[in-house]
């Protein structure tokens, strides 16, 4: 049985990559914040429920203790959880709260998990949801749409997920780290932007990714096309 974690799994492209993974036979632990939409969101998929809040030490030892404990490893570890932060005030609060999310919290998790990941009997992967607002090629390229989009603090967050990823790579051999680019979706985190194409779309970029096998990639960014400059 494939034991997978994703944090920030209790909505959006979280919530769905785990019902995609659980109807294709994985033990999926829901990581959430909030324990009452955690609870409710792993019984409506299937999947079971950790406490987890990726800007917290403790929670995050507590959550992994509890998978260490209940399974003796992991083989899937999906860094889903992140915030957008305030898309036009740039100040120093705000980006240590963007970047605490979004970059340093792939930081405590993976760290947290790495010890399980390598008693996996699979071919253990990390996969980190990033954004193609974090490739320098693609906010430089007029071509491209993030070339208009202002989301300073986001974006820099997601070059450093990303770079994360690369770093990890190297670090970590035996394990498959990728970054992803899920599409544009409609989520709570483009609400005020309107739009987006359904998440069940997205999130089987993201299964997809999850759940390669020893020969696939390492350390890159992709998105549905196959790999992203960055």
């Amino acid at each position: 049985m494939t034991v997978t974690l994703i944090t920030g799994a209790n909505k959006g492209i979280g919530f769905e990559t785990a019902k995609q993974l659980v109807e294709l036979g994985h033990t999926v632990y829901v990581g959430a914040r909030d324990t009452t939409r955690g609870e409710k969101a792993a019984a409506d998929l299937g999947a079971r429920f950790v406490q987890l809040d990726v800007t917290d030490d403790a929670s995050v030892a507590a959550a992994l203790a509890t998978i260490d404990a209940d399974e003796g490893h992991l083989d899937v570890l999906v860094n889903n959880a992140g915030i957008t932060g305030d898309m036009t005030n740039v100040d120093g609060p705000g980006a240590l709260q963007v970047f605490d999310t979004n970059a340093v919290g792939i930081v405590r998790v993976t760290e947290a998990a790495l010890p399980l990941l390598r008693r996996s009997e699979q071919q253990a992967v990390v996969l980190t949801i990033s954004s193609s607002m974090g490739s320098f090629w693609a906010v430089t390229n007029p071509d491209r749409v993030e070339f208009g989009v202002q989301a300073s603090l986001y974006a820099a967050s997601k070059s450093a997920a990303t770079m994360l990823t690369v770093q990890y790579a190297k670090l970590e051999p035996g394990i498959k780290f990728n970054a992803v680019e899920p599409g544009y979706t409609d989520t709570d985190l483009t609400a005020s932007m309107g739009g987006g194409r359904p998440v069940e779309e997205s999130a089987k970029i993201v299964v997809g990714l999850a759940t390669i096998g020893a020969d696939g990639p390492t350390g890159t960014l992709q998105d549905e096309t196959g790999e992203l400059p960055w």
